[in-house]
């Protein structure tokens, strides 16, 4: 019999609303989740451990984990102290560096993961990769998806707002992204996982087109749900490609080059679609990406983060060296670090001021 639809890897719990924190345990009481009581929750030592007294008397079967940081090592101690636990699941409470810890720990130890993100810095909160610091800088690494992730906008609304800008750039990137697996289809004959590219590529312009800003819960909703879609956009296509192209590898180029200095994922990331829209020929929707960019706050020019112009330049030079093997309009373009130098004059004089 032939195969007339396929399994798409997903959470089997998606709760994205203002209070939804409040029936947590309810979710968690879900017998596809745990069906004992028996959780590890691992925390940060900001917004999650601030969480830990409110969600406590709700998870008495529960050991609380807090986690020093965003490494490697962070996360295999995580995974060893938990070891002998014999839990049902593990939560991972916090922001975007102690999602991936959860999401590395638990794959580790076998364990599903509950993903509660306290902030919208980047769409990794349901992606199948954890982004850890290592001794060779920074690594990513395959895990599964969470099996229920939960968003508490009310949460989301106290976190810092420029975690919030950091997601909307991370999100509109997928356009960029998007355009890059088409050229390389067009030129290199990559196959494109349609599902995957319509999911990622509805996510970002669905942001992009919004109207409303961060402090409406609405705009917030659109964006968490955009954040989750990326995610299960990379689960769908088997790696980042729905949602990283010539935009996340001048944001590593900047993390490389420039470790102390660099800005958020996010701000870095949506500078960089701006800019290879720009180079792909695009300028009426690198201009609006921009407009929109700056209406929420973000950088679109490379001063705008710290960065000279040549440094700027060096980031684009470089960034091809981040993905080996992944085809953008970097590598299409091939630009000597002159050509870069007036294609980013000609974009800041394209965007205006």
């Amino acid at each position: 019999m032939p195969l007339l639809t396929r399994l798409i890897p997903s959470p089997v719990v998606v709760d994205i609303r203002p209070g939804a924190l409040d029936d947590l345990a309810g979710v968690l009481a879900d017998e596809r989740i745990s069906h004992s009581g028996r959780l590890a929750v691992a925390v940060s030592d900001g917004s999650g451990a601030r969480l830990r007294e409110r969600l406590s008397p709700s998870l008495p079967g529960a050991d609380w984990y807090e986690v020093g940081g965003g490494t490697l090592d962070d996360a295999v101690r995580l995974a060893g102290e938990m070891k002998s636990g014999r839990y049902d699941a593990l939560v991972g409470l916090g922001g975007g560096k102690i999602i991936d810890c959860a999401k590395f720990a638990a794959a580790r130890v076998g364990l599903p993961l509950v993903a509660v993100p306290t902030n919208l810095a980047h769409d990794g909160l349901c992606s199948p990769v954890a982004t850890l610091d290592n001794d060779a800088g920074r690594g990513s690494y395959g895990v599964p998806n969470p099996i229920a992730v939960v968003i508490d906008l009310d949460v989301i609304r106290e976190a810092p707002v420029r975690f919030v800008r950091a997601g909307i750039g991370d999100a509109i990137s997928n356009i960029s992204a998007i355009a890059d697996w088409e050229l390389s289809n067009r030129v290199n004959g990559e196959k494109i996982d349609g599902l995957a590219a319509a999911m990622a590529r509805q996510a970002g312009e669905a942001v992009l087109r919004h109207p409303g800003g961060i402090g409406d819960n609405d705009f917030l909703q659109v964006l968490a749900e955009a954040l989750v879609l990326s995610g299960i956009a990379m689960s769908v296509s088997g790696d980042s490609r729905p949602s990283s192209g010539a935009c996340h590898e001048i944001n590593h180029a900047f993390d490389l080059l420039f470790p102390k200095r660099a800005a958020s994922h996010g701000e870095q990331c949506g500078l960089g679609a701006a800019f290879a829209m720009h180079l792909r020929g695009a300028r009426e929707e690198s201009k609006y990406m921009a407009q929109v960019l700056r209406r929420h706050g973000l950088p679109v020019l490379a001063e705008e983060i710290g960065f000279t112009v040549d440094e700027f330049v060096r980031a684009v030079e470089f960034a091809p060296e981040t993905r080996p093997g992944r085809y953008t309009i970097l590598e299409h373009l091939d630009l000597k670090p002159e050509q870069i130098k007036d294609a980013y004059a000609d974009y800041v004089k394209a965007i205006g001021s």
